[in-house]
């Protein structure tokens, strides 16, 4: 699948006329719980030449394709990735973690990386996972039979949003070290809940976990109120910083 994504990445970048920059897995492969069926959810940033910039008006800056059997592929135009970053994107945040990284050029990772803690607020990512966490309470947690997917989207949101509230720093993408905040008595239940996802469906349920449910029904009321109280620290404004990593990704700096 490696060779298949890396192909289309390059079809990508000569019939659009662009370089990408970075592409990552997104999705739950990422994150630490695939189902043998889930999708490849690739991200990618690129750049157009520098006479692109240059226009009058300012051109598409997303490129989405429809899912191809197991391929879910989108990407993100480099100036617009940059706004987004500096706007603290929770989704960008995470891509810049990926432990599978499919492709790299001009070390983009690598000078990235040092903006995350001047544009990571800490409340707006907090209300990102929130409303992850109030789908899994509203909805997907609501039936006695739930979406085994859908029960750890929920829970991986929940610690995330939990890993803000009292560490302040980034979250982590991956699950694993979310799980280091999960209270002692619930991770069996995880842990045999994860061996279940790793051989079954994306379809597939399961009774709803009671106490599980319960943990992640206590922290979104805990998320509603830090939304009040989470001090978010006052921060240099990073623009100019990220202005010039953009024209150094450009090549034009």
């Amino acid at each position: 699948m490696h060779a298949r994504i890396h192909a289309a990445l390059t079809r990508l970048e000569a019939s659009h006329g662009i370089r990408i920059l970075y592409a990552c897995e997104a999705g739950s492969r990422a994150w630490g719980f695939p189902s043998p069926d889930s999708d490849y959810d690739v991200r990618f940033v690129y750049c157009h030449p520098p006479q692109w910039y240059l226009a009058l008006d300012e051109s598409r800056d997303t490129l989405v394709f429809p899912i191809d059997d197991e391929l879910d592929l989108s990407g993100w135009e480099l100036r617009k990735t940059l706004r987004l970053l500096r706007g603290s994107n929770a989704a960008l945040l995470e891509w810049l973690q990926s432990p599978i990284v499919y492709h790299e050029a001009a070390d983009f990772r690598a000078v990235v990386q040092p903006q995350l803690p001047e544009c990571f607020n800490p409340l707006a990512v907090l209300h990102h996972y929130q409303g992850l966490v109030r789908r899994g309470v509203e909805e997907d947690l609501l039936p006695e039979e739930v979406r085994l997917k859908r029960l750890f989207y929920a829970l991986r949101s929940a610690l995330a949003a939990r890993w803000i509230r009292e560490r302040q720093t980034l979250p982590p993408m991956a699950f694993a070290p979310l799980r280091v905040l999960l209270p002692a008595a619930l991770q069996p239940h995880v842990d045999a809940l994860l061996q279940c996802k790793a051989s079954a469906n994306e379809k597939t349920t399961v009774p709803r976990p009671e106490l599980l449910v319960a943990f992640i029904e206590a922290e979104y009321a805990a998320n509603q109120h830090a939304r009040t109280t989470l001090p978010t620290p006052r921060r240099h404004d990073p623009t100019p910083a990220l202005s010039a990593l953009f024209r150094r990704l450009l090549g034009v700096a």
